[in-house]
This record gives C-alpha cells, sequence and structure tokens, in this order.
C-alpha cells in the first residue's frame, strides 16, 4: 500500500484484517515511527485497535523503503494524495506518477497496479504509459479501484461495502482482485467489473451527485424558511420515494471534507477539458460556497444584527462527527468571518481542537461544551457529534449569558427548545 493517508491506512488495515500479508509504505518517517510503535496517526473509530491487532498477528507491516515490498506482492495500491491543483482545480496527479515511478523500478513477476487514489478519468492509461516505457517488459496489468470510505465509518464501508468497483479489462487482474475482496463474498456484496476509464469516472459521478442532493435540500431549506414549510419533513416526504431515497438530504450549513469539494472541482475540469461541460455540478459548487457565508450571516442576524463584543459558543468544528479533519469544514468558512465582525468565538470539538489550533488561531478552544458555553451571548450547532445531541438544557441555559442557540445541524426541536426559553433558530423550519 503505497501511501498511509486515510484511505491507505484504511485500507491497507482491513486487507490485513482479511488475512493478507499488507506492507504500508510511506515517506515520512516520523509517521511510519508511529504507526510501528501502535499510534494511529488519524482520528477513525475503532482504527487503532485494527492496526494494533493485525500488527501483533503479524499480518501488517509499515516501512518507509517501497522497494522490497513492491518486489514480494502480488498487488501494489497507489493510495497517494490528488489534492486541487491551484488554478483550474484539476487534481494534482504528481504523487501519483512518483508512485508509478517507484513501482516500476521494483517490479518482480507479474503485479497488478491498483490505484485506489481518486484521479481523473485517463489516469490509468498514464500510469501503464509511465511504467510501460521504465520496464517494458514487466509483465503488470493497471487496475482502477476507487474507494468509497466515509470519514468516522470507513472501516464498516470496507467491509460492509454498498458495492465494489473494479475497473480492468485484464483477465489475471480480474482474477487477484476477486481473490483479495473473497472475504465479502458472505455479505454477497456486488462486485462491479468495468474498463479502467468507467471506474474512474463512478467514483467523481457517485460523489458529485451526493454533493448535489446536500446542496438541493440546503436550497428548499431556504425556501422551507420564506414559506413556513418544514424542510425535514419536506426531505422525509422526498426521501420515501425509492427512487429518491432518504440518505444525504438533511440541511445543515453546506458540505465539506476531504472528498466533495475537491471532487466535485475536478469533475468540472475534467468535463471542460473534454468539451463537456457540467452545468449542475459547476453550479452546486457556487451554490454550497455561498451557503457557508450565508450561514454567519444568519448567526449574526439571531445575535440583534451584531456580534461585536459578544461571546459566541461555537459547538464542533470538524466538517461532520467522528473526525478530526477540518479541510474545507464550513467552520473555516464561518468562523473567521464572526471573528471579523467584532465576535469573541470560543469553539469545542471532541476531536478536531488540535487542528484548529493551526487553522484558525483567532479562535479560543475549550476543554468541554459548558466550558466553552459560560457566559456565551449565543450557542452555535456546527457539527452534530452525538454528544451535542444529549446536552444538559436546563445547565446550558442558566450558563448561556443570553439563552440564544443557533441550530445549523437540527438536532433539537423546535417546540422543545421555545418550551425551555430558548431563543431557537434552526435551518429550515420555523424560528
Amino acid at each position: 500500500m503505497i501511501g498511509t493517508g486515510y484511505v491507505g491506512l484504511v485500507s491497507g488495515a482491513c486487507f490485513a484484517d482479511f488475512g493478507n500479508q499488507v506492507i504500508c509504505v510511506d515517506k515520512d518517517a516520523a509517521k511510519i515511527d508511529r504507526l510501528a510503535q501502535g499510534e494511529c496517526p488519524i482520528f477513525e473509530p475503532f482504527l487503532d485497535a485494527l492496526i494494533a491487532r493485525n500488527t501483533q498477528a503479524g499480518r501488517l507491516s509499515f516501512a518507509t523503503e517501497s522497494g522490497p515490498a513492491i518486489a514480494s506482492a502480488a498487488a501494489v495500491f497507489i493510495a497517494v494524495g490528488t489534492p486541487s491543483r491551484r488554478g483550474d482545480g484539476f487534481a494534482d496527479l504528481s504523487f501519483v506518477y512518483d508512485a508509478a515511478r517507484e513501482i516500476a523500478a521494483e517490479l518482480d513477476g507479474f503485479t497488478v497496479i491498483a490505484t485506489k487514489s481518486t484521479v481523473p478519468v485517463g489516469t490509468g492509461d498514464e500510469v501503464d504509459s509511465i511504467v510501460r516505457q521504465l520496464r517494458p517488459n514487466a509483465e503488470f496489468a493497471v487496475v482502477s479501484n476507487p474507494e468509497f470510505l466515509r470519514e468516522g465509518a470507513a472501516i464498516e464501508d470496507f467491509k460492509r461495502p454498498d458495492r465494489v468497483v473494479v475497473g480492468t479489462d485484464d483477465e489475471r487482474a480480474r482474477h487477484v482482485m476477486a481473490e483479495l475482496y473473497r472475504p465479502l463474498y458472505i455479505n454477497e456484496t456486488p462486485m462491479l467489473f468495468t474498463n479502467r476509464r468507467t471506474a474512474e469516472l463512478i467514483k467523481y459521478a457517485a460523489n458529485a451527485f451526493l454533493a448535489t442532493k446536500i446542496t438541493f435540500i440546503n436550497e428548499m431549506a431556504e425556501l422551507c424558511e420564506k414559506v413556513g414549510a418544514n424542510v425535514q419533513e419536506v426531505a422525509r416526504g422526498m426521501g420515501l420515494d425509492g427512487r429518491i431515497g432518504s440518505k444525504f438530504l438533511h440541511a445543515g450549513p453546506g458540505y465539506g471534507g476531504s472528498c466533495f469539494p475537491k471532487d466535485t472541482s475536478a469533475l468540472v475540469a475534467i468535463g471542460q477539458r473534454y468539451g463537456a461541460p457540467v452545468r449542475i455540478v459547476e453550479t452546486v459548487i457556487g451554490v454550497n460556497s455561498a451557503r457557508k457565508s450565508a450561514m454567519a450571516q444568519k448567526i449574526i442576524a439571531a445575535c440583534g444584527g451584531s456580534v461585536r463584543g459578544k461571546r459566541l459558543a461555537i459547538l464542533g468544528l470538524a466538517f461532520k462527527p467522528n473526525t478530526d479533519d477540518m479541510r474545507e469544514a464550513p467552520s473555516l468558512s464561518i468562523l473567521p468571518v464572526l471573528a471579523s465582525e467584532g465576535a469573541d468565538v470560543h469553539a469545542y470539538d471532541p476531536a478536531a481542537t488540535s487542528e484548529a489550533h493551526h487553522l484558525l488561531p483567532e479562535v479560543t478552544t475549550e476543554a468541554d461544551p459548558y466550558a466553552c458555553i459560560e457566559g456565551a451571548d449565543a450557542m452555535v450547532i456546527l457539527t452534530e457529534w452525538d454528544q451535542f445531541r444529549a446536552l444538559d438544557l436546563e445547565r446550558v441555559r442558566a450558563i448561556l449569558r443570553k439563552p440564544v442557540v443557533v441550530d445549523l445541524r437540527n438536532i433539537y426541536k423546535p417546540a422543545d427548545m421555545m418550551a425551555r426559553g430558548f431563543t431557537y433558530v434552526s435551518i429550515g423550519r420555523a424560528s
């Protein structure tokens, strides 16, 4: 497994748990040392235990040198970063191509080279070309094997996926990949074999569609507020239609994270490159960006039109619960605006505090939610961590300087909150 980021580490640990011998390779020596000592460098539920169990069993190991690992492997997975390229939003593939060159130098016998990184259509062709130029007589097959892991539920997603997608026309590669995923057969997991370019596009199309569902329900939430409707009931009425489904119809402050912003931008760039623009996705990106900006104004309005000199308690900084990932999180768009408007911003997050110190230096982080809330002029729920759903509301009401709650995730009921004496503002519901 070349790369021990989120995808590489989860995939490597899960493959090892299936009984395979897995070597995870990364150039970051400090990270490899931490992993070898049993320390998990990312926050993902149950991943530390999975790594420890398979390391102790001798199925999972870590290295900084890729040579011996590649030479002995039946399959080598490329799981390196593909960040958005500055200027055009296209995926930066430099790490993928560097990995291809490393792999080419060490191939020994027939080897499947499987790309798990999210890459634009045609990347597999380029990887194939790089390896073939460097090792024209080598036996290998380049395969696309996109990941569909949700942060906070990645192990469950890997072991009980909706589907496994493999892009290859090589029969030997099909056999190797089928064997790797054979433990999933007991769950009757659909295994979809396509050509390589189709597999590459499936990942982008899936993420763009989910981002579109989120953005659509956020626009409906805005309309609900204007006409006096309830967006949660609208979403339920829509989701009961089997053609639509209920997932990703939860109104909020806009999507973020490591995948949706990057992948929607990359898909737009791919469409432009091939002369087939994806106008819906272009619009989704613009609407989502405006949504995040509008949330800061919603908070300011709930505080009487000004936050200058007011203390605000922000609950949640990560882009979603059960992760410490703050990439493109709504908090990064909202909190700097509040601070620039003169607010004294205090925040609490169960996992993302360390990240916040670097990304939001204008924010004071607190050790627990009640320390964050005490003396605040308003409490803002920004990430729907489970512990925020069970706050002692009597205590919250007592320690808030003003009983204002802005719930950007709709985790409480308006009638209940108003009955408790709160001025309660939520998303797509009557305030």
